[in-house]
């Protein structure tokens, strides 16, 4: 009885973990089993993405040190955020030569530790309008870009299946606009490794 006790309440802090990621808030009956079978493949999920963030941060030291990526967990998963400049050349949207050995680094973490996990790119601008690059707007201008990276990522192995593009063009800034050094970090590729949590989640909040 003890031992189960340890289990039940061990799962709902490794739970607690990834409610952060999800916003779901649940009600467990103590002792059910499919509640502790659910916190164990959450509890193992969670695991593989702390250890992915853990890889991407030694395999992309160099290029965080630069301010060139950042690895950090958000509510919608572990986002690795590049900015625009390292990928691609002002106003483009194919890849510069040497971004490629950059990506490489964080498909083989994609393909290894959380292959069994979804990977979202999304494309951001800042809000200076297109001028003379011959994109209709910004929109299709964040659109292209992270289509280039999804790209990068199916050719190179990551499968099709597990891939999404979105593009928010100037519409979601994670700083001001009014100067250079906002705009810089506006202008971003974001590659979202997605947690299957919500479902999950979503399905104990219900049962």
């Amino acid at each position: 009885m003890i031992k189960k006790t340890f289990l039940f309440f061990s799962g709902l802090l490794a739970l607690s973990m990834v409610l952060s990621l999800t916003g779901c808030t649940l009600v467990f009956q103590k002792g059910r089993r499919t509640d502790v079978e659910r916190i164990s493949r959450l509890k193992s999920e969670l695991s593989e993405i702390e250890r992915a963030k853990k890889e991407l941060e030694a395999r992309l030291s160099q290029e965080i040190t630069d301010k060139e990526v950042k690895v950090e967990m958000l509510e919608k998963g572990l986002v690795i955020t590049f900015v625009s400049e390292v990928l691609f050349s002002s106003g483009k949207a194919e890849l510069k030569g040497d971004s490629l050995a950059k990506l490489e680094k964080v498909s083989a973490v994609v393909q290894s530790t959380v292959k069994d996990l979804n990977v979202g790119i999304e494309g951001h601008t800042d809000n200076e309008p297109i001028k003379v690059s011959g994109w209709k707007s910004n929109w299709e201008l964040s659109a292209a870009r992270a289509m280039s990276v999804l790209h990068y990522l199916a050719e190179n192995g990551v499968a099709s299946e597990r891939l999404s593009a979105t593009a928010f063009g100037e519409y979601h800034p994670v700083a001001s606009n009014d100067d250079k050094a906002g705009r810089q970090k506006n202008r971003r590729v974001e590659i979202v490794i997605l947690p299957q949590v919500t479902k999950q989640a979503n399905d104990l909040s219900e049962n």
